[in-house]
């Protein structure tokens, strides 16, 4: 089964780091994710750029296009990881280590379903 582990943490805050602290939680993720990648189940690891960043489209007859996110939220999605898992309880012990990098923020671990991988939109 596939899963998503959604990194979560204040934007602001994270964005502050000194680029040494940075560098060292990168450094982190990648040697946990390593086993992972040399087993063949690591799929995309990937970065939100800031939420200054984004466009919202509401849904609707006419859809409408806002600038920004608009969650009242005290953390923010900053990126994810998409790995092949054999059991929940694999992927929450990823989880557990890469949350294990920084002192705020979590980690959100869900499993996912491919609907289209991308090859074939005929």
């Amino acid at each position: 089964m596939q899963y998503a582990i959604l990194c979560y943490d204040n934007e602001a805050e994270v964005e502050a780091w000194p680029r040494a602290k940075l560098d060292e939680v990168i450094s982190r993720h990648q040697l946990a994710t390593r086993p992972v990648a040399e087993q063949g189940k690591l799929g995309p690891v990937l970065r939100l750029l800031p939420t200054s960043t984004a466009m919202t489209v509401r849904s609707g007859d006419k859809p409408v296009v806002l600038d920004g996110p608009f969650a009242e939220t005290k953390e923010q999605l900053l990126g994810f990881w998409i790995i092949d898992a054999e059991t929940h309880e694999e992927a929450v012990a990823l989880a557990q280590e890469l949350a294990s990098h920084k002192e705020t923020g979590s980690m959100e671990v869900r499993p996912v379903l491919m609907y289209m991988d991308g090859s074939n939109t005929k």
